[in-house]
């Protein structure tokens, strides 16, 4: 059937020219450009922006373009965006590292000194209103069949209880048949501890007057010389430190099992920063024990972050070696042990237990670490969380602390197969953890099979979920042009306006204090259907803005002058001349969201007064900090229509 557009199409769209254009609309491009023209046309109308909401593209000056791999929400509104290097290897190989701090309520922007590579770092937000960025990328991966010279862990031993012993980056070891392999980093190696040990003396293993010495031992990635098949090794073997002389040559030396052409992964590095949003500069604190690439990082109650997983420096995954940071002395000190895959989701929970949804990306075994559950910090328990649906397809999947955190709902959504697999699955599932038994329940599944869905939870208890893709980073064009809104109390789906820009692998989204939806990145594998053409990284910003303040237009409920903390009992009092209309508040941590992964994003209820002179609303924090961790949090009301103020920024300490 032909198309016949409508009398209004026709006035509005093609003017003067629409004989010419409708002449022709019986043709199957011209129906595809009507079409089009329409679907324009009918998403800028008041009416669908109402009930839908609406997309924008912001206009970035192209210096400030980058490629944004991590976002997050500062104190101040601003965005802060990372990109390090970018995944670009010529960016790591010039030294090139890269951050943008974005203001959305002036739309300006500016560029950060950026110290490290943070190319897939780990952050978090700390209660001081600083960001902790902690991790980053010392070497880009080389694939199977491209590597020339065979590489691998070396293991470096200090026999020495007098001192630690640098070995620069390009320190040569040489086996015992005289292959030599060179360092590829700087490597410090503690040095040998001495132990009077009673009860090795009570055992008859050791004199009282003699003492125990364990070698001090430190890591780093080594590569032969020369290519070839003599440098290749699967031989455990004691190497010579070449140039080392005297007591060092007698005392160090390395130690290495495996050194192949295999595919070399990315690696960590050590170094932590705090970002500063009034400095709006990185200050270095001390670095981490262990390298990490791929970390998460989760602040706990006491204001502490507790840093998992990663890619360590000769590129495995850290075998569960965690490390807590007090911002308090701005070092690391030894966590519990547990593995994990890299970037695991893992959300502070009522008690101060972690629940760990079995969401992560990148790295690690498929049958290892990969089951959800609740992980007991204090006693390094974990007990496993049974009915998730398609257990197996949780890489690259998004997790969500429903709103409000009160209710301990949780909900996992998409996600895919490990690795390069070409599996996605529409499934949520819900995990209520007030339930003395919990176990995950499906929800509404997705419109599709869905990797890297970005969600994002809203002033009026929604969650917000855009973007995605079917395939694996991207493939085939499988980008996935739709967006809806998540209601818990229904649990059901409603449609939101289609966002114009795919996202898809290292892609964010994050909620403004206006109460808008910043949504950045994407790093498609390919750019064409037939995955022929390589990708290319997605700089656009695009915002979406909800149904509810195209409703509001200028009548937004309004918190006027208050308190940027809260007085000693948790509350906070603020002048509205709205009061009489404030039907909620909501306590919203922001985001710090890298690979799907956002942790930190909470919204807590609170109890609300109003003065029976209806010119000031009370707000009540709850006192429990495994509810809400300290930190600055924004602060929205809504009214009965379910239409937010823009936010206050007030700290919990």
């Amino acid at each position: 059937m032909a198309y016949r557009p409508s009398k209004q199409f026709k006035k509005t769209l093609l003017g003067s020219g629409a004989v010419l254009v409708l002449a022709a609309l019986n043709a199957p491009a011209a129906v595809s450009f009507a079409t089009e023209k329409y679907h324009a046309y009918k998403i800028a109308q008041p009416g669908y922006q109402r009930k839908y909401g609406s997309w924008a593209v912001v206009d970035v000056p192209p210096q400030y373009r980058i490629n944004a791999v991590h976002a997050a929400l500062l104190h101040t509104g601003k965005v802060l965006l990372v990109a390090g290097s970018g995944d670009n290897q010529k960016q790591f190989d010039a030294g090139t590292f890269e951050t943008v701090l974005w203001d959305p309520a002036r739309n300006t922007f500016k560029k950060i000194p950026t110290p490290e590579d943070f190319f897939c770092s780990g952050h978090t937000q700390l209660a001081n209103g600083h960001l902790l960025v902690a991790g980053g990328t010392a070497r880009y991966e080389v694939l199977d069949g491209q590597v020339k010279k065979a590489g691998g862990a070396m293991r470096v031993n200090n026999e020495s209880p007098d001192k630690a012993v640098t070995l620069k980056k390009g320190t040569v070891f040489r086996s015992p048949s005289g292959v030599e392999y060179v360092s590829k980093f700087d490597v410090t190696v503690p040095r040998a501890r001495r132990e009077f040990e009673s009860s090795y003396i009570k055992s008859g293993q050791m004199k009282p007057w003699e003492t125990k010495v364990t070698a001090g031992e430190a890591r780093v990635f080594v590569e032969a010389v020369k290519a070839g098949p003599q440098a290749l090794t699967t031989e455990a073997a004691q190497y010579e430190v070449v140039g080392l002389k005297g007591a060092d040559a007698d005392h160090v030396h390395g130690l290495a099992q495996r050194l192949t052409t295999e595919k070399q992964d990315f690696q960590g590095i050590r170094a932590a920063y705090e970002f500063d949003p009034k400095a709006e500069r990185y200050v270095p604190v001390a670095p981490m024990k262990d390298a990490r690439w791929y970390p998460t990082l989760v602040t706990l109650d006491d204001g502490r972050v507790l840093a998992v997983s990663g890619l360590n420096d000769v590129g495995d995954v850290v075998p569960g070696d965690n490390e807590i940071y007090d911002p308090a002395t701005r070092k690391w000190s030894k966590g519990p042990f547990r593995y994990f895959p890299t970037y695991p989701a893992l959300f502070l929970t009522k008690g101060g237990k972690l629940l760990f949804t079995g969401s992560s990306a990148g790295y690690g075994p498929a049958d290892k670490g990969r089951r959800p559950g609740l992980w007991d910090l204090r006693k390094n328990s974990f007990t496993t969380l049974p009915g998730l649906t398609d257990p197996d397809q949780l890489e690259t999947s998004a997790s969500v602390l429903l709103p409000p955190a009160q209710h301990q709902k949780v909900m996992v959504l998409g996600g895919g197969g490990v690795g390069e697999s070409p599996a996605s699955t529409a499934r949520t599932s819900i995990i209520d953890l007030s339930k003395d038994s919990p176990v995950f329940r499906d929800g509404p599944r997705l419109p599709q099979g869905t990797r890297y869905l970005s969600s994002v939870l809203m002033p009026d208890d929604t969650v917000f979920t855009t973007g995605g893709s079917g395939g694996y980073r991207g493939r085939s064009r499988s980008d996935i042009l739709k967006a809806q809104f998540y209601d818990p109390k229904s649990n059901a789906f409603s449609k939101a306006a289609e966002p114009t820009v795919g996202r898809n692998y290292h892609s964010e989204a994050l909620l403004l204090p206006d109460g808008r939806v910043a949504t950045f990145g994407s790093d498609p594998l390919f750019d064409d259907a037939d995955n022929t053409k390589l990708g290319t990284f997605e700089q656009r910003i695009e915002v979406f803005t909800p149904p509810s303040l195209h409703r509001a237009g200028p009548d937004r409920p309004v918190l006027g002058e208050g308190p940027r903390q809260l007085d000693r009992n948790g509350r906070a009092t603020f002048r509205s001349k709205d009061a009489g209309r404030i039907a909620k508040a909501r306590l919203m941590r922001p985001s710090a969201v890298t690979h799907t992964t956002d942790v930190e994003q909470r919204s807590v209820e609170l109890g609300l007064t109003k003065d029976p002179d209806g010119v000031t609303v009370t707000v009540q924090v709850p006192k429990d900090r495994t509810l809400v961790p300290p930190g600055w949090y924004m602060l929205f009301v809504t009214d009965r229509d379910g239409i937010p103020s823009e936010a206050k920024w007030i700290q919990v300490s």
